[in-house]
């Protein structure tokens, strides 16, 4: 038996629809600061006359998810937009939203990966997916690591301020292997490198034989709240290799923040 076809009724509605959305998405995107937008450029922009346009954000309007300015006509984003929002940032969880990017990830380079978040002056590792064919790292989730010297701590470390960067070095920097940076000002030129480079690397600083390259994760006001890595052994995570791994962690950070409604992601895919 055939299923049945949908009616016109039913096609003519869903079309609406997506044409409503079309016009409340142009105007998010294109109305000015305070102003809005014109019905004349609305529906010069969008190549559909006016009285459609009218037809289209009357729905839109009733439920608060545009206004109309009574003077001049213009549209802009209602507060509905806003509940719909914080709605959506309510209901988020850092750990979910990551799991399958991580694991995306994990699948790519075939190495450990890890999600944290930033506890100053540490960083608590939340997830970890790692392949069982290799040799396990010593992370684990739930334990906390110093950020400054790690991967995931610097990537985070890079965008936040220098409040945050004094908590770090005054909770102590002492040596855990040959390669641990103990001075501050080192720490430093190492967050400039990180911010012009978009990853940040700790090479035997955490556990002697193995490297890690982070990146971090923005929220939705584009804070750095939590960083993703890649972790192995030296012998296969080779300097060269790190290069190769580096854009394609930053590009999980990226993923990971857009979901969190984090602009960086879109300001990195429009250049």
């Amino acid at each position: 038996m055939t299923a049945p076809s949908p009616s016109p009724v039913g096609r003519n509605q869903s079309s609406s629809l997506r044409r409503a959305l079309t016009v409340l998405e142009h105007i998010r995107d294109h109305a000015g600061p305070g102003r809005g937008i014109s019905l004349t450029r609305l529906a010069d922009e969008l190549g559909i006359n006016k009285s459609t346009v009218l037809r289209l954000t009357a729905p839109l309007m009733e439920a608060d998810l545009l206004v109309r300015d009574r003077e001049t006509g213009w549209f802009r984003l209602g507060h509905g937009t806003l509940r719909l929002g914080q709605a959506y940032l309510s209901s988020l969880d850092l750990r979910t939203v990551a799991t399958e990017p991580l694991r995306l990830l994990q699948h790519a380079v075939g190495e450990t990966c890890h999600l944290v978040v930033y506890e100053p002056p540490d960083v608590v590792y939340i997830d970890k997916v790692e392949n069982e064919t290799n040799v396990r790292m010593a992370s684990r989730v739930g334990s906390r690591i110093p950020a400054y010297r790690t991967a995931v701590g610097k990537a985070i470390l890079a965008w936040l301020g220098q409040e945050e960067f004094r908590v770090v070095v005054d909770a102590g920097m002492p040596p855990i292997t040959p390669h641990t940076t103990t001075d501050p000002q080192l720490l430093r030129v190492e967050l400039d490198r990180v911010r012009r480079r978009g990853y940040a690397i700790d090479d035997r600083e955490n556990e002697p034989e193995v490297r890690c390259v982070a990146a971090p994760v923005f929220d939705h006001t584009d804070a750095a709240v939590g960083a993703v890595s890649v972790s192995g052994l030296t012998t296969r995570m080779t300097p060269a290799r790190v290069r190769q791994v580096g854009p394609m962690v930053v590009r999980t950070g990226l993923d990971i923040s857009h979901i969190l409604g984090s602009s960086r992601a879109l300001d990195t895919d429009s250049h």
